[in-house]
């Protein structure tokens, strides 16, 4: 039976502070009663002896701190999965957005997930095809992966998410010419934090016009509703990818966007609790929380299930040392940078090659041969013709020889035929390697020295 304390102290933003309530646990649920009989629920955020503070997850208007009644409910946060949960909007809280009926839960699991056991844990190596050169040829995407989307204000973040969730799939190329498609199958869980109502709409309309809707899971949170959704939307989203990566041997992809708004409104609560602010106002445990969240991407052993994630945060006047993206480079593996001189050209998706990273190669038997070393020697030779095309502006195109020259055209195609896609142009990766090695042969063949002679005899055109 719920025990009713009439002792809170203080009510500040979305935090109450309770009085005199013994034996309260970190995390635990609590409900709030109004002076009206309306409950409002909430979760533990510091527990002391004889004290707590809580976070509700609505508003606190109309609470009064004389009339309003709390209740420790001795459990954790559980958030109710199944997977007739594709094909559904929700909000941040979870509850149904789009109108339909309820989901009947399959499970109900903690919200904040459990840690992989590191001994558990199976080293990514499989492809997953997102259909963008940029990713797939130069910095690969594999299963089980966190590879985040470092991003700018006004940059067209929101489009590279929704084309890699309409078009992203797990793949394996045999022989080095048969693309195959995973058994298990492949769904999306897209997750948006503190978007305006017009990008909700539009992550909506994306999804249903593409019929990418039918395997994916959409949670929503607009920057009207209350803040502290922000900070439950990410775990909700990753709990039911994890039950349908490791109990239902799915192969997930979590796209998380935008991580900015999640760290902001991590920064408003700690400002909320008086708590000594860290770097740029934000707590000081930004790096572990962030941890919690890019961690639960993996693969488990004995699953045929994976857990991959992309998020993508946009950093504050583009800089990448803000302690956002800077944090988050730290966690994860590598970064996929979107550059706003490629967008000023009208380059779509601007992609940058060079300052984008994926720290984990795909598995050559999920892979054609050639990849890595084409991959090596398109960065090279891109970054090559940019330093060219800069020198020929002090020194003049006469002073260029053939092969500068050749340098030059070949950097221009890259960004004009490479880098540029349509947003509906999905590319396989056999699509893309043809296109590697088509641009390859503006350069002389003795300049390709990242790529075997037998790669160069065998696919060059």
């Amino acid at each position: 039976m719920k025990k009713w304390y009439n002792t809170i102290k203080e009510i500040a933003g979305p935090l109450v502070v309770v009085e005199k309530v013994p034996q309260v646990a970190f995390e635990e649920i609590v409900e709030i009663r109004d002076s009206k009989g309306n409950i409002r629920k909430g979760r533990v955020l510091e527990a002391g002896k004889d004290t707590a503070v809580v976070q509700l997850f609505t508003s606190t208007d109309g609470l009064d701190v004389e009339s309003a009644e709390i209740a420790f409910l001795g459990e954790t946060l559980k958030f109710g999965v199944s997977d007739s949960m594709l094909g559904r909007v929700f909000t941040g809280a979870g509850k149904v957005k789009d109108g339909g009926p309820e989901i009947i839960a399959e499970k109900y699991l903690d919200i904040n997930g459990s840690p992989i056991n590191p001994g558990m844990r199976q080293f990514p190596s499989e492809f997953i095809q997102t259909g963008i050169s940029t990713i797939d040829g130069l910095n690969a995407l594999v299963r089980g992966q966190k590879l985040p989307i470092f991003s700018g204000s006004g940059l067209p973040h929101s489009e590279i998410a929704t084309q890699i969730a309409e078009q992203a799939q797990v793949v394996a190329l045999q022989n080095g010419t048969d693309l195959v498609q995973a058994e298990e199958p492949f769904v999306v869980i897209f997750a948006a934090m503190g978007v305006t109502f017009e990008e909700a709409q539009f992550f909506i309309d994306s999804f249903e016009k593409t019929g990418a809707m039918e395997r994916a899971a959409l949670f929503i949170n607009t920057a009207s509703d209350p803040i502290v959704e922000r900070i439950t939307l990410p775990r909700l989203a990753l709990t039911l990818g994890e039950y349908l990566a490791f109990e239902k041997n799915m192969h997930v992809l979590v796209i998380l966007t935008d991580m900015t708004n999640y760290a902001d409104a991590l920064r408003e609560v700690s400002a909320s609790r008086k708590e000594i602010p860290g770097r740029r106002g934000y707590p000081g445990y930004l790096y572990t929380d962030l941890a919690t969240l890019y961690e639960r991407a993996g693969i488990v052993k004995g699953s045929t299930g994976s857990l991959t994630q992309i998020p993508i945060l946009t950093m504050p006047d583009d800089d990448k040392q803000h302690p956002i993206p800077d944090l988050t480079g730290y966690i994860t593996e590598g970064q996929i940078m979107v550059n706003r001189e490629l967008h000023n050209q009208g380059i779509y998706p601007p992609i940058q090659p060079i300052g984008s990273l994926s720290r984990i190669g795909v598995n050559k038997k999920y892979s054609r041969e050639d990849l890595s070393a084409v991959k090596e020697q398109m960065a090279s030779s891109y970054a090559k013709g940019i330093e060219i095309k800069e020198l020929a502006l002090i020194l003049g195109e006469s002073a260029l020889s053939e092969t500068d020259k050749a340098y030059i055209k070949f950097a221009e195609a890259f960004e004009n035929r490479y880098i540029r896609q349509g947003r509906r142009e999905n590319r396989t990766i056999l699509d893309t390697l043809d296109l590697s090695w088509d641009l390859l042969s503006i350069l002389p063949k003795k300049e390709l020295k990242k790529i075997k002679p037998e790669f160069i005899d065998k696919y060059s055109k």
